[in-house]
């Protein structure tokens, strides 16, 4: 009797397995109790991540959400206003945790998730007793809802510079900051330069299953440390996840770049059929948003599913395919041929 193909998972760079050689970092991982500080592979990977990204400190956390959530905590306090980006992740996507824990508001500047420095500095409120006061600005790179779109450095360093000229403070929600680092050549310590603090996630694209991390100057990496505690995010042996981290970060970042020219290919495959177009045209990095005319997008994930091919519903009619590393070449071909038939009009 046969067996079913394993299903091709596009729904999210987060579904990962972790593979053979990080399961056994995990298992061989030396540990302790972080919560006393006392976890060594915990203490080298938030090492690695502070060097990586040219800050002097950084601190292991369960959830991207949470290292976002930190940020706003250390910089904002509650009833102060964050720009961001239209569908900025911590926005729309971190359950209302702004507003509901760090008591802070937002104010949305630009499109498709980036702005200019102008633009930011329009957004920015007057002193006044009657306002809320405009305190940090928050930039995603890449930027999830639009596509894994890549800030261009100028426009990145102006806004930085413009940001700290008015007395704002600056976090770099960095979740796939691999992926445009990979993406423009450029180290992560470059598109991070000038940020206050930077968030960057190791369970999306470089496959380790749990983690995330946040940097910045040592004092506010340190207060940091603190307040994970008080949202239940101090935890135990956790070498074990940090040494999955640690091994990502070691082997699953230059490889990166296969998933971008899996998500190219995937995006000219579907280019040639009718009523269906790519969001933007070309990926730029490991995600493909696609518009169907005349289906919805329910009915295609669903039919796709049914054919062993995981998609999800952003929309009505847009449709996100996210490469990753379970992903090789031949399955994006069978990807293909799948969305071929379910596509057909």
């Amino acid at each position: 009797m046969g067996t079913s193909p394993k299903p091709v998972d596009l729904r999210s760079d987060t579904v990962t397995r972790p593979t053979a050689a990080m399961r056994r970092a995990m298992a061989e991982a030396e540990v302790g109790d972080d919560v006393w500080g006392d976890d060594p592979t915990a203490a080298r990977l938030e090492a690695r991540v502070a060097e990586l990204l040219g800050k002097e400190a950084a601190l292991f956390v369960p959830s991207g959400s949470m290292a976002n959530l930190l940020a706003q905590m250390l910089h904002c306090e509650p009833g102060d206003e964050v720009i961001v980006g239209e569908e900025a992740h911590l926005l729309a996507f971190e359950g209302g945790a702004g507003a509901a824990v760090a008591g802070v508001q937002y104010a949305v500047a630009g499109r498709d998730g980036r702005f200019t420095a102008e633009e930011m500095a329009a957004r920015v409120r007057p002193a006044s007793p009657y306002l809320p006061r405009t305190r940090l600005v928050a930039v995603e790179n890449t930027h999830n809802a639009s596509g894994g779109t890549l800030w261009p450095l100028a426009q990145l360093d102006e806004v930085v510079d413009r940001a700290h000229e008015l007395g704002l403070r600056t976090h770099l929600d960095g979740a796939r900051l691999w992926n445009a680092a990979v993406a423009l050549g450029l180290d992560e310590a470059r598109l991070a330069r000038g940020f206050d603090t930077v968030s960057v996630c190791f369970s999306k694209g470089l496959g380790a299953p749990v983690g995330s991390a946040l940097a910045g100057p040592a004092d506010l990496i340190e207060r940091a440390r603190r307040l994970r505690r008080r949202l239940g995010g101090g935890m135990r042996q956790v070498g074990v996840l940090c040494a999955a981290a640690l091994y990502a970060l070691e082997h699953h970042r230059a490889r990166l770049a296969e998933d971008h020219e899996h998500a190219r290919r995937l995006a000219a495959g579907l280019a040639g059929l009718p009523g269906v177009r790519c969001t933007p045209a070309e990926p730029p990095t490991n995600m493909v948003y696609f518009e169907v005319d005349h289906l919805e997008a329910a009915a295609v994930v669903a039919r796709a599913a049914e054919h062993g091919v995981l998609l999800g519903a952003v929309g009505t009619r847009r449709v996100r395919a996210v490469t990753h590393l379970d992903v090789d070449a031949e399955g994006i071909e069978r990807a293909l041929r799948v969305l071929r038939e379910v596509l057909a009009p």
